[in-house]
């Protein structure tokens, strides 16, 4: 049971991370980075493969 719980809670936290990265990359700082250097920000970046890694990791363990 404890193992369901502790899944749903890195799901949680995945999908915040996701949305706040999607978020960070619509931002106009980042939009900016993108024109001139064509790739998203740091930030944007280290969000989305952290919240993707906890959603799966979380997905992983509701299923497991």
């Amino acid at each position: 049971m404890k193992k369901k719980q502790i899944g749903f809670a890195l799901l949680a936290v995945g999908i915040i991370l996701l949305a706040w990265g999607y978020q960070v990359s619509g931002s106009f700082g980042s939009q900016v980075l993108q024109a001139f250097g064509g790739a998203p920000s740091d930030k944007a970046m280290y969000l989305y493969i952290v919240g993707a890694v906890c959603t799966v990791l979380g997905l992983f363990r509701i299923v497991k």
